[in-house]
């Protein structure tokens, strides 16, 4: 720590100042933009220039707010204006996906006015096959509307994943900088693993079982004789469960041994400022103090850059989550709105598929509250461990 203080100073005659003088605001200002263009931030700004580029119409304040702007100039947009972002996104996929919800109801009526025609005539073998043809078409739809949806959550938790990875070493680095070794020994390799792990667990394993639930669902709809739906119960409370599991125990790990960690540091720094300025004659005070102006402005700069992942964590999974959210919509309006002409397995299928299409925006809200909580703890545990010393 002391090391990196004497390499400040050497470059930047401000702290040298503010050891004498309490720093005003501009200096403050300049220091924490020397430390700023010391550090690279061209991968966090790849990633914002991907979500402009995929969905800057959306976001027509930031198109031109680079991530240095964005941290130098601090409040460039308020919440109200993200929320009303979100707002017109959401009215814009339900236009969309009105035509998806066209198809659903002509087909629902069809199947309707089939069922009508096998009542109402002895021979029913020819309605019969009609109206399994009818349903053979939903599903072909139902089945591409899980793939749109498991698609959007696979890509949203690729980017997030690769995002953190790209973010983990700037904000690790900065903690390092400033006396967090035993957090950051921590945090590196368990971060780094849940990442990883939880782009496999939700695809390989949570994904599966939820399509695999649904469709057996589905097929116990079409027959009143054999029926697998507690199979299907079976499949769908392994995989939410097991969400729960993964998400608890990410959140346990982190929270308990990150505070633990960062409550050694900050013993440590602490030890170690006592001893440097009060045995390290003449220079050892400066040196402490030095170390304190520049260690509350790279503090400063720290959390900025933790904010900014958690606003791009948000954008890359809120526009995916949207998608999603609203194909489940169309499908729970079309169940909702048929429900009085007719029921049947039609209207089962339409409300099944709806249910389980909010069980993989689930997942995907799940795994981004994880990596967001995670990098709130991050932040916290070194903003604890500073606050110690």
């Amino acid at each position: 720590m002391l090391f990196i203080a004497f390499i400040v100073i050497q470059g930047n005659p401000v702290a040298v100042q503010a050891v004498d003088a309490p720093m005003t605001d501009e200096e403050e200002e300049t220091l924490q933009n020397t430390l700023l263009d010391e550090i690279s931030l061209d991968e966090i700004q790849s990633y914002w220039d991907q979500l402009i580029m995929e969905y800057g119409d959306n976001l027509p304040d930031l198109q031109k707010i680079s991530i240095y702007e964005w941290i130098k100039n601090g409040n460039n947009f308020s919440i109200q204006d993200i929320l009303l972002y979100f707002l017109r996104y959401l009215l814009h996929e339900l236009i969309v996906n009105g035509k998806l919800l066209g198809t659903l109801l002509m087909l629902t009526l069809f199947a309707v006015v089939l069922q009508s025609i096998q009542s109402a005539f002895e021979q029913t073998t020819v309605s019969k096959v009609a109206y399994f043809v009818v349903f053979l078409v939903l599903l072909f739809i139902v089945l591409n509307s899980f793939y749109l949806a498991t698609s959007y959550t696979k890509e949203a938790i690729d980017t997030m994943q690769s995002f953190m990875i790209a973010l983990l070493p700037l904000v690790l680095g900065m903690m390092a900088s400033f006396g967090n070794v035993i957090s950051v020994s921590f945090f590196h390799p368990i971060i780094i693993f849940f990442i990883h792990f939880s782009g496999v667990f939700i695809s390989a394993f949570v994904l599966p079982l939820l399509f695999l639930s649904a469709m057996l669902v589905i097929i116990s709809s079409l027959n009143s004789h054999f029926k697998v739906t507690h199979l299907a119960n079976l499949f769908r409370n392994v995989a939410v469960g097991s969400l729960g599991i993964f998400l608890t125990i990410f959140l346990g790990v982190i929270s308990v041994q990150g505070t633990a960690t960062a409550i050694q540091d900050g013993v440590a720094m602490k030890t170690a400022k006592f001893v440097t300025g009060n045995f390290i004659p003449v220079l050892g005070r400066t040196f402490t103090d030095a170390a304190d102006t520049i260690l509350s402005a790279s503090l400063i700069l720290k959390n900025a850059v933790g904010m900014i992942g958690l606003f791009i964590i948000l954008f890359i999974v809120a526009f995916p989550a949207l998608k999603v959210g609203v194909i489940a919509i169309i499908y729970k309006l079309a169940a909702a709105i048929l429900q009085p002409i007719g029921g049947g397995p039609i209207i089962q299928c339409l409300n099944t598929v709806s249910t389980y299409i909010l069980f993989i925006l689930a997942c995907l809200l799940a795994v981004s509250l994880m990596f967001f909580l995670g990098i709130v703890i991050i932040v916290a545990a070194s903003n604890l461990t500073v606050l110690l010393r």
